[in-house]
């Protein structure tokens, strides 16, 4: 059985070095602990790690925990800062890279396009040059330099993505007003900001009817979806109590969160059973976060020992090839 990793991500030293010299109020500090930290302004986003930047150190680190293919993705912030130029540039750099992977691996690394979100022109373009160049799904995080995916900035963008019926991972970021509320201390960031941005996002699309407007669009909620499957009762019932004036979406809340797709990393098996009770075991797919601090590539795998084979199979294998075709 061929394991599939649809949730790892790579840098790039350029991509890196574009942030630290062109990246506004985004910037590296360094932590008590001595390593570099890429914040935006005073707000902590990510580690790079030595796995980020390396990968010879993938592939080893693939075959030790028994994962066949990766399809890798640049995390947050992507390429959501600096002019127009800049961001082409920095989605240019990495989606570049991330073709390269593949073409020296190419049973093994598969990727995901970032694209200049904020520049829709620029985005369509690199979405078309991406997909002929191999990337087999796109990359967007769940607030856009604090624009919600919904904005109807972005409904070009989308309209191209719906029709090329190519997968979306959705992955959080800071959330709008991370400073206010005061989550950077005992890492609530990665905790609590990831998962409430995640159930934003989704949730404002699953309302607004975004998902009517694109039905071709495959839409993957990292981080087992948030706290998506366990509002699926409140979702209920605050449909059922709505204005039909107000209502915009065509179908039942639950038949949305049935509809879209979500990893694996609950970092725990209740909440991934309930998970699989709530969306389907259909829906949901391996996923690791290597390499970041807190990947457990081989706890992500061996987790999946605990279902029932069915469960197990589709989860490691057979969604993802079904949802990427490969």
């Amino acid at each position: 059985m061929t394991v599939i990793d649809v949730h790892t991500h790579m840098f790039t030293a350029k991509w890196l070095e574009l942030l630290k010299t062109r990246g506004g109020e985004f910037n590296l500090q360094t932590r008590p602990d001595g390593k570099q930290e890429i914040f935006r302004g005073r707000t902590p986003v990510v580690i790079p790690q030595v796995g980020h930047f390396d990968y010879e150190l993938r592939i080893r680190e693939m075959d030790r925990h028994g994962i066949d293919i990766s399809i890798v993705s640049l995390t947050c912030p992507n390429v959501y800062w600096g002019d127009e130029a800049t961001s082409a540039l920095a989605a240019r750099e990495s989606n570049d890279a991330m073709q390269a992977a593949q073409q020296r691996w190419p049973d093994r690394i598969r990727w995901f396009t970032s694209l200049p979100w904020e520049y829709p022109e620029a985005a369509i373009r690199e979405l078309e040059r991406t997909r002929a160049n191999g990337a087999v799904g796109v990359m967007v995080l769940g607030n856009i330099a604090g624009r919600s995916l919904t904005d109807p900035l972005f409904e070009p963008v989308w309209q191209a993505i719906d029709a090329a019926a190519m997968p979306v991972l959705l992955h959080p970021t800071d959330p709008q007003g991370a400073e206010a509320m005061g989550i950077a201390p005992h890492n609530l960031f990665w905790s609590v900001g990831f998962t409430y941005d995640t159930t934003l996002a989704v949730a404002k699309m699953i309302f607004s009817g975004f998902f009517d407007r694109h039905p071709n669009l495959k839409l993957i909620a990292s981080h087992g979806g948030g706290m998506l499957p366990y509002l699926v009762g409140r979702f209920e019932m605050g449909d059922r109590v709505e204005f039909d004036h107000l209502r915009e979406m065509k179908r039942k809340p639950t038949d949305y969160l049935r509809h879209i797709y979500y990893d694996s990393i609950t970092y725990d098996l209740a909440p991934l059973r309930y998970l699989i009770e709530v969306a389907g075991a259909g829906q949901v797919m391996l996923g690791t976060d290597w390499p970041h601090r807190v990947h457990e590539a081989d706890v992500a795998v061996s987790r999946l020992d605990a279902l029932p084979a069915a469960q197990r199979e589709a989860i490691r294998c057979g969604n993802a090839a079904r949802v990427f075709g490969l």
